[in-house]
C-alpha cells in the first residue's frame, strides 16, 4: 500500500521532533522499517519503476524484433530461452506487440503453409 505524500511527512515530523520510532508506528499504524527507510531517504515521494528485473535483456530483445519482426512467441523463447509469458509482457512493456493475424479460410494458402511446417519441423 502506498502512503500519501503528508503522510510520510507527519510520520518523519513526529520522529525528528523527538518522538520515538516505536510509538509512531503504533501512533500512524506504520511498520517501523517503513519509518526508518523513509527517515533514510531524501525525498518522501514514491519511486517509480518502469519495468521489473527480469532475466531476460531488453535490448537484445529490441534487437531481435527489428530483425525479425514476423517471428512468433515460441521462436523468441527457444532464441531467449525463457517462457514466453515473460516474452509477451516484455514486448507489451516496450509496446512491440501486435497479435499475428489469423487467415481465415478463403486467405489461406496451401503452399504456405507446407513450407511453414516443414520449417517448424526442423527448428524442432
Amino acid at each position: 500500500m502506498a502512503y500519501s505524500l503528508d503522510y510520510r511527512q507527519k510520520v518523519v515530523n513526529y520522529v525528528e521532533n523527538g518522538g520515538s520510532i516505536t510509538k509512531a508506528a503504533a501512533i500512524f499504524k506504520v511498520g517501523r522499517a517503513t519509518i526508518y527507510r523513509w527517515l533514510g531517504r531524501e525525498d518522501l515521494r514514491p519511486t517509480m519503476v518502469l519495468h521489473r528485473q527480469r532475466k531476460l535483456d531488453w535490448e537484445a530483445l529490441k534487437k531481435d524484433v527489428e530483425k525479425n519482426p514476423e517471428a512468433r512467441l515460441v521462436e523468441r523463447a527457444r532464441t531467449f530461452r525463457r517462457q514466453t509469458e515473460c516474452h509477451l509482457l516484455c514486448l507489451k512493456k516496450t509496446e512491440n506487440y501486435q497479435k499475428k493475424k489469423q487467415f481465415r479460410y478463403q486467405e489461406r494458402n496451401r503452399e504456405a503453409r507446407i513450407k511453414y511446417g516443414a520449417r517448424a519441423e526442423r527448428i524442432n
